[in-house]
């Protein structure tokens, strides 16, 4: 059985619509998704946006199951202007497992090897996104990585990170991050979203081409995942 992790459903909603046998059961108090892409078995955890929840979603998860590998699955955002929305990201340096079969399986994507690193916070400036890839090396960012590949690691259990690209330095976020996205409340305040709108209506137009960003990563990284995950290159089919 394959374990596939992604912050929000909102990355995780095109997948969820190609599953068979959808059932869903509590993991704690976290809903944990079960189904089959073709014959192989996925369980599909929501660790939510952040350390704090993060952690404790995945050390939860894994106490009880048993999983033949883990995909870190969702968006992130780029620190280059190499990586544009849509493009996929192998991050090599949280892989346990062998990327190079799944290059080759998707090699008719926009998909490419790289480090990401884990922020503690959203990264929203050009000027901040160039200085962070230039001083890790680093092409991408995200929130949550780094502490699920910490809890893979103690459960010896092999790990990819598939990522697709939301936002870039060219096309990064439309409002301030802490409108976009209560990591609190684990949500959208969508009442302090459209006021913060309504008092700046010039904001709209990007807000709205952001929703396209998300969709373009979200289509991009359903497709690799569903031909990953038909393929046999994980062992067979359960």
């Amino acid at each position: 059985m394959i374990a596939i992790t992604f912050a929000l459903p909102v990355e995780s909603a095109g997948l969820v619509r190609l599953l068979r046998e959808k059932e869903r059961q509590l993991c704690g108090e976290t809903k944990v998704l079960r189904g089959k892409i073709d014959n192989r078995r996925v369980e599909i955890l929501h660790t939510g946006v952040g350390e704090k929840v993060c952690r404790q979603r995945v050390e939860k998860f894994l106490q009880d199951r048993q999983f033949d590998l883990l995909i870190s699955a969702g968006f992130a955002g780029a620190l280059t202007d190499q990586l544009k929305v849509g493009d996929l990201l192998l991050a090599k340096n949280f892989a346990t497992a062998k990327i190079d079969q799944v290059q080759s399986l998707l090699s008719d994507h926009r998909v490419q090897p790289g480090d990401l690193v884990t922020m503690s916070r959203v990264i929203d400036s050009r000027e901040e996104r160039y200085q962070i890839g230039e001083s890790t090396g680093a092409v991408a960012a995200d929130m949550e990585t780094d502490f699920i590949a910490r809890a893979c690691a103690e459960h010896v259990l092999p790990m990819l990170s598939l990522r697709a690209i939301s936002d870039t330095p060219a096309r990064s976020l439309p409002v301030p991050p802490g409108i976009l996205f209560d990591i609190d409340q684990q949500k959208t305040d969508l009442g302090k979203l459209s006021l913060y709108l309504f008092k700046r209506p010039w904001l709209l137009p990007n807000t709205i081409s952001f929703a396209g960003q998300a969709s373009t990563a979200r289509r991009a990284l359903t497709h690799a995942l569903y031909l990953l995950l038909r393929s046999n290159f994980w062992g067979p089919n359960d």
